[in-house]
């Protein structure tokens, strides 16, 4: 009987969700909330501009002429990815914001027309290829690439990376890979707008709403917890970012800072 009334209150307990604790907010003139690196440097974008701010300096980088900017990825600091989708090129920075190398997709032999690029170490990006439909690892010094996946059913809708894993959302699905090509996990999914990652955790967005999974990596033969709503108070979840186990969420006037504590799987 104690054993049935303690699976009660744990099975209750993950239905409520996962408690946040604010600790900080901050206001924030931005056109979008990019995120904050290791290193607590903040980045947003204005006006078209990727601005960098911290105890380093403030930085900027802009270059109109390439359009605007589709997406940043921050998750190496000292090697920045910024992607414009509309002139199909990637652009590598440095810490203060100085161009590296730039990547024109449509001077490579084969063309790539890519829907997303972000970071995946030892030289190399996580692609999405529009043509196939399919997500391959792009090495920028070699200039080669691998195929990883078989084509996509649906839009890609948000796609994420750190030096290991690889998380790409469509309408109907999620999906884990890792930086050796291998497919990890799946889920059926509905709705979800955007999704953030640090190491293997992910939160997705649906509406004004975030749900948590904890360990997406794992290999599909283990048993995967089911999303974990988290419980916020009442706001305009405009853009998000998830970084040391603290979630930022930026509602267009302010930045909002939540202490996300992971659940126990043991």
């Amino acid at each position: 009987m104690k054993f049935v009334v303690l699976f009660f209150l744990l099975f209750s307990s993950i239905l409520q969700g996962q408690e946040l604790s604010l600790s900080n907010t901050l206001p924030l003139n931005a056109d979008r909330f990019i995120g904050v690196d290791q290193y607590n440097h903040l980045y947003f974008l204005k006006n078209r501009i990727l601005h960098k701010q911290g105890t380093d300096g403030n930085f900027v980088f802009n270059d109109l002429q390439l359009g605007r900017i589709t997406s940043v990825d921050i998750i190496n600091p000292l090697k920045i990815v910024v992607f414009f989708q509309d002139t199909n090129t990637v652009v590598l920075l440095d810490n203060k914001l100085n161009e590296i190398q730039r990547i024109n997709f449509n001077m490579t032999s084969p063309f790539l027309n890519i829907g997303a690029a972000t970071t995946a170490g030892n030289n190399s990006l996580w692609i999405f290829n529009l043509d196939s439909q399919q997500l391959e690892l792009y090495n920028y010094t070699q200039r080669t690439k691998k195929t990883v996946s078989q084509p996509f059913s649906g839009q890609l809708i948000s796609m994420v990376s750190n030096f290991n894993y690889c998380f790409a959302l469509t309408p109907n699905k999620l999906r884990a890979y890792n930086v050796y090509g291998s497919f990890l996990n799946e889920i059926q999914v509905s709705n979800y707008d955007a999704v953030v990652q640090e190491n293997a955790n992910i939160v997705l967005r649906k509406d004004n709403t975030l749900h948590l999974i904890v360990d997406f990596s794992l290999q599909k033969s283990k048993k995967l917890s089911e999303p974990i709503p988290l419980n916020l108070p009442e706001m305009n979840i405009k853009d998000l970012h998830l970084s040391k186990e603290l979630l930022y969420i930026y509602d267009g006037k302010i930045l909002h800072t939540f202490k996300l504590t992971l659940p126990n799987k043991n």
